[in-house]
């Protein structure tokens, strides 16, 4: 604080003098409040400066957190919590996750790993006819070294051992195409010679369906094929002739292509789905259509009209089992389904980077208590679930989007983007979503597209990441489909091949074996 002034000090000042002493003091005043005021403004504007600053480098640490939240939202995506392929998953990341149900739908069955109490044997059994019998006497006797190649046989254990033998040498059967002359007009006619036997020299259809099962019943690379079938059967044939059975098959399969078709579009319910196939230098789609039974695949882009160009789904009236893509929107005429599994997973990703989302788990739990109720629906020959059940799960299914949207109401991070997007699906897709509480015969899941269409990744994966041509990845499509069909009814891979190019495709009896055997 100042000091105050002394009032002897203005005891023999003139009235001008102390006018003059008050100006002065009154100018230095002033000149202290604007110093005063000039450091107040300035320390404002630092002050604002400093706010500023703060909130944006806020503003970018919440922005950086953000991004570490995304990319370690995209690092621990797998095939359990995303649309992600189990072939994508990190072999030393599925080789440390613990063993527990967030992979698959299926429960413990509490049995120990191995083979099980009351079940049938395999064991070798010995024949009564062996090739060659050898047999192994002692030579001496073991306590005195007497000979014994005289001696009487006293007793004798029998042990078998089957072993591969060298590939015979492949037989050759010459046609020989004859002409004869009428006696009577005169005129001359040839003979015929079998549908397989055109060329002067070919291989014969048997040798066509053991390669064709090689490339697409195993899924071997060409290179690979032609040695096996050189190993196992005494053939050697060129990579080219290889690389060109399986087109041969698929130009044999129109007829086969043509009544699964049909016998699709007169099905209650298909399963649909695609997946990426590198072919030809490019990105190519194949999509399959399919129940239990039968099995269509076709390649394409992955536009409406791709999907259309299998000539199965447009115009189709009865329920299709997919996923979320939204190229299937357009098939108006038909219901749609989403698959449960996806959605299982969809719900698993939100909590997974967010445990506080409760609605995720509580959402995934009452799915899954539906399906359990429409398989024991199922299996005890009801056609709908209880009325009051539907009314039950409906409830519990609203209360928990309630939940849902109130928690994420004002959250902004990543993982309550996600969760409001899928809450959104829920709200609007409550119909395809719910199909299968609706209609019982109605799967909870589009399992069985995905794995009739695996076995593209599956050839892809073993022949160098893709086909040379798209051409190839439409044969293989097609043989596929038969291959697949046939398996299905029981039918080994290559027997169905063997019929293909001896006869001609074997095409199934109806839609599922029960219409066949009523329709017999």
């Amino acid at each position: 604080m100042p000091e105050s002034p002394d009032p002897a000090e203005f005891a023999g000042l003139t009235r001008e003098e102390l006018a003059t002493r008050l100006a002065a003091a009154l100018q230095a005043n002033a000149r202290l409040r604007a110093v005063l005021e000039s450091s107040h403004d300035l320390m404002a504007e630092q002050e604002a400066r400093h706010a500023a600053e703060l909130h944006a480098r806020d503003q970018e640490i919440r922005e950086l957190a953000d991004r570490v939240a995304q990319l370690e939202r995209q690092v621990g995506r797998d095939s359990s919590n995303s649309s992600k392929p189990p072939s994508s998953d990190s072999a030393f990341e599925r080789g440390k996750r613990v063993k527990n149900t967030d992979r698959s739908l299926r429960t413990k069955s509490g049995l120990k790993p191995g083979k099980q109490p009351g079940t049938g044997s395999a064991t070798l059994r010995l024949v009564d006819d062996p090739d060659e019998t050898i047999y192994c006497p002692p030579p001496v006797c073991e306590c005195c070294g007497e000979d014994l190649s005289q001696a009487p046989v006293t007793g004798q254990q029998r042990c078998q051992v089957v072993e591969i033998t060298p590939p015979p040498p492949p037989t050759t059967t010459e046609y020989r195409v004859q002409a004869k002359e009428c006696p009577s007009c005169g005129t001359t006619t040839v003979g015929q010679a079998p549908a397989h036997a055109k060329a002067r020299a070919s291989y014969g259809p048997d040798t066509h369906a053991q390669a064709a099962n090689l490339v697409v019943g195993h899924f071997l690379p060409v290179g690979r094929a032609v040695a096996l079938l050189r190993q196992l059967a005494g053939l050697t044939v060129s990579t080219g002739w290889m690389a060109g059975v399986r087109g041969k098959a698929a130009g044999l399969l129109d007829p086969f292509m043509v009544h699964v078709r049909g016998l699709l579009r007169a099905v209650g319910v298909l399963h649909a789905d695609e997946t990426p196939a590198h072919a030809g230098g490019r990105l190519e789609y194949v999509h399959v259509v399919c129940t239990q039974y039968l099995t269509h695949l076709h390649t394409g882009g992955r536009s409406a009209a791709d999907i259309d160009s299998g000539t199965v789904l447009p115009g189709y009236t009865g329920t299709i089992i997919r996923d979320g893509y939204i190229g299937y929107v357009h098939l108006i005429t038909a219901l749609h389904a989403w698959c449960g599994a996806h959605t299982l997973r969809d719900l698993k990703g939100v909590y997974d980077f967010d445990a506080k989302q409760a609605w995720a788990t509580g959402m995934a739990t009452l799915l899954v208590e539906i399906n359990d109720a429409a398989r024991a629906a199922r299996a005890a020959g009801a056609t709908a679930l209880d009325p009051s059940d539907l009314d039950t799960f409906r409830t519990r299914y609203h209360e928990l989007i309630a939940e849902g949207q109130r928690y994420n109401r004002h959250r902004h991070y990543q993982a309550a983007t996600d969760a409001k997007r899928l809450l959104r699906r829920f709200e609007q897709h409550q119909d395809m979503i719910l199909r299968f509480m609706t209609d019982l015969t109605v799967g909870f899941t589009n399992n069985q597209a995905e794995r009739d269409v695996r076995p593209v990744k599956v050839q892809q994966r073993s022949s160098g990441g893709c086909w040379r041509t798209l051409q190839g990845l439409a044969d293989f499509a097609i043989v596929q489909s038969y291959l697949s069909t046939a398996a299905k009814w029981g039918i080994d891979k290559l027997q169905a091949l063997q019929q293909l190019f001896n006869t001609g495709p074997w095409l199934p009896p109806a839609a599922t074996p029960d219409t066949a055997t009523a329709a017999a």
